[in-house]
């Protein structure tokens, strides 16, 4: 039997075993030759036992390193844990076999320590085009097989020999093959060192001692995580929202619905009730994407590191007390050969709506309605020698208001946590320039006692002929206000022409649109809802909030009862103490 290792010990290996999450993470990013990775570090890696927990995850896109145990299950279904060799390294991005979606490409590498395979070291990248219908993201599609290449558990490298074949292979089927082979380089360097790391860990501390650590550490994050479901009162939690459509069928909108099942130190989310499986790209892959949302949701309302005076280990153990339950044939469960590329608007509001469905008895702990949504937005084109350029940008979102401040302005919420692209960056590279970045301004945040946050807008500019596709949603679901608050403000797309000045507005997601020299997309994200009653508001955070550019003084007046007269003082506004007093009482009575 092997004996429990001492907290000391513990507390070290565990430390050990974050920062060489933390390297992985970095040697990914800083390697990458693409935007979405170098900048946006649209990424995840870890080190994962034989059993294909997660030991240790690096401070990225929850998407990503949640996902990673659905990978290496799906990838057992080709090579079984007695196929693998040292110097293996396997890719796969099968949306049917455990990955988050086929853009997001996952490498991994086994750890053998004495000859016994003990475990893995694992990363994913979104890739920037794997050789799909529209170049970089695909909406309207008829199957799996549109969304490019499918590598479902190949070895790229078997015991240390490159498989030529197939290198060639994916260089052939990409729009950008300087770009993806050069990621994929990276993530091998990052699969490297967390090898050899893990390697190093197991010969300072020894095998056992270091299994048993993980085994305590994973038990210890499932204690603290069923600890804090506890105090959840039992019972069945319902939020209901929609999306806008499915990229091909306008006007039709999906219904989503959630129910959260509070059950002692346990929880099931049920999303019985929300759309079929749709006929384009916009589901959402089951194992890979739809658990590792709600994964994620208990871990961020319960077991925030800010919140919590214990260190909390990122592991498998936050997983475990989390039940999902999705109906084969819906939105969030398709059956193959489905396409499922374009699914993190839909997850971003599966988080959205746990956190709705569990206001009611975590006031403290909720905020109000957030953008859940992804601006995923694919700029294209082809260069005067042939060659394709291909952009992936995410912008900005904001989120809703909280217990005792405002929500953030112009952040990526929720399950995101990507990086935005230096405008320098794009100029160098592309012929695309940005001519506006800044804080939304023709839509105030949802008001409350503590309003929401208020969103982004970006234009860019193409310099020459090219291509788009945007993947997004909700411009027509505002983000929901919350114990008075009121609701936020939705996103909208606006296409100009520079030249001709014809002006159009596109639906939230739109594939493969033909755009012009002198074409000017403009984004317009959604706007946080608001948290609590308006008229609690401070009347000088309402002045603030006017002299920042935020709101108006006609919405202060309407929304938040406080009248501001203008002044020559260099400001322009001032509050009126007397007549807020008297218009709030006014206001609070009718």
């Amino acid at each position: 039997m092997v004996k429990e290792v001492d907290p000391i010990s513990l507390q070290v290996i565990g430390g050990a075993l974050h920062s060489i999450a933390e390297q992985m993470g970095n040697v990914l990013y800083r390697m990458s030759y693409s935007s979405i990775i170098r900048e946006s570090q649209d990424l995840g890696a870890g080190l994962f036992d034989r059993d294909y927990n997660t030991l240790c995850e690096s401070d990225s896109t929850p998407m990503h390193i949640g996902s990673l145990p659905g990978y290496l299950r799906g990838i057992e279904k080709t090579i079984p844990l007695d196929a693998w060799k040292p110097g293996d390294c396997v890719i796969h991005n099968h949306p049917y076999f455990g990955a988050s979606h086929s853009p997001d490409i996952g490498i991994v590498m086994p750890v053998f320590h004495g000859g016994e395979l003990v475990g893995f070291s694992a990363n994913t990248a979104h890739h920037v085009d794997i050789g799909a219908a529209t170049p970089g993201l695909v909406i309207d599609i008829p199957d799996v097989f549109a969304e490019g290449m499918l590598l479902n558990g190949l070895k790229l490298y078997d015991q240390g020999v490159r498989n030529e074949s197939l290198w060639n292979f994916i260089r052939g089927n990409t729009r950008v093959p300087g770009l993806v082979m050069g990621d994929l380089e990276a993530q091998i360097a990052s699969a490297e060192l967390g090898v050899r790391r893990f390697e190093e860990l197991l010969t300072t501390y020894g095998k056992d001692t270091v299994i048993q650590a993980t085994k305590q550490l994973m038990d210890y994050t499932e204690t603290m995580l069923r600890r804090e479901i506890a105090k959840i009162p039992d019972g069945d939690y319902v939020a209901e929202g929609f999306l806008d459509d499915d990229g091909r069928n306008r006007g039709v909108t999906l219904p989503l619905k959630v129910t959260v099942k509070v059950r002692g130190d346990g929880v099931e989310v049920d999303t019985t009730g929300s759309s079929p499986q749709v006929p384009t790209a916009f589901n959402v892959p089951f194992d890979g994407s739809t658990k590792v949302a709600c994964f994620f949701a208990f871990r961020a309302l319960l077991l925030d590191t800010y919140t919590h005076e214990e260190y909390i280990p990122q592991n498998e153990g936050s997983f475990r007390p989390v039940k999902v339950t999705s109906p084969l044939g819906s939105i969030f469960n398709p059956i193959a050969p489905a396409a499922a590329e374009a699914r993190f608007s839909q997850i971003q509001r599966l988080c959205d709506l746990i956190i709705k469905a569990l206001a009611p008895v975590l006031p403290d702990k909720c905020t109000a309605g957030n953008a859940a949504v992804l601006s995923f937005a694919s700029y294209s084109g082809v260069r005067p020698n042939g060659d394709y350029w291909v952009f992936l940008e995410v912008n900005e979102a904001a989120m809703g208001g909280r217990p005792l401040s405002d929500g953030p302005d112009t952040v990526e919420e929720l399950m995101r946590n990507t990086r935005n692209n230096p405008l320098e960056d794009l100029g160098m590279h592309l012929p695309l320039i940005c001519d506006r970045y800044e804080v939304r301004d023709d839509a105030p945040p949802g008001a409350g006692k503590f309003r929401g946050g208020a969103g982004v807008v970006k234009s860019q500019r193409y310099l020459s002929p090219g291509f788009m596709t945007h993947e997004s949603d909700r411009n027509e679901d505002a983000p929901w206000g919350i114990f008075g608050g009121r609701e936020g403000a939705c996103s909208k797309v606006e296409i100009r022409n520079i030249h001709t000045g014809k002006v159009s507005y596109q639906p939230a997601k739109f594939s493969g649109f033909r755009t012009e020299e002198g074409d000017i997309v403009t984004y317009y994200s959604p706007t946080g809802g608001g948290y609590g009653d308006p008229l609690e508001r401070d009347a000088d955070k309402v002045l603030d909030d006017v002299l920042d550019g935020f709101i108006t003084a006609e919405h202060a007046r309407d929304d938040y009862g406080v009248i501001l007269s203008e002044v020559d003082d260099g400001y322009g506004w001032a509050l009126d103490a007397e007549a807020t007093r008297k218009l709030r009482a006014e206001l609070a009575r009718s």
